[in-house]
């Protein structure tokens, strides 16, 4: 029963399921690009976000996700980050948003 024992009025449980979360929020949506629009945007691969994302979730889920003194824990949230704030964006653009490459947008609007 101790280990369902969860401390809710610590706040720094709470920062720690936020970085979780929103690493694996930044891993989900790196899966589900497609490849070519990352080379597309001139970033790095799918292959080396996929695996620096999980890597940083990974160790978190295993060693626990320490907030002030968890240096990789600081570094993946970073690297996810970065993914969120400027890969994710260019990608976006460039699939238009729906993960495809086509729209049917024209000049002046949707023909």
């Amino acid at each position: 029963m101790q280990i369902l024992y969860v401390n809710l009025l610590n706040p720094l449980w709470w920062v720690a399921t936020a970085i979780i979360c929103f690493k694996v929020f930044a891993l989900a949506d790196a899966v589900f690009r497609r490849e070519d629009a990352y080379r597309a945007a001139d970033k790095k691969t799918k292959g080396f976000w996929v695996i620096l994302l999980s890597v940083a979730l990974a160790w978190d889920l295993l060693f626990g996700a320490n907030p002030i003194t968890g240096l990789l824990t600081l570094a993946g949230l970073v690297a996810a980050i970065v993914y969120v704030v400027d890969v994710r964006p260019a990608i976006k653009l460039l699939t238009d948003g729906r993960g495809g490459g086509r729209s049917n947008q024209g000049p002046y609007g949707p023909w």
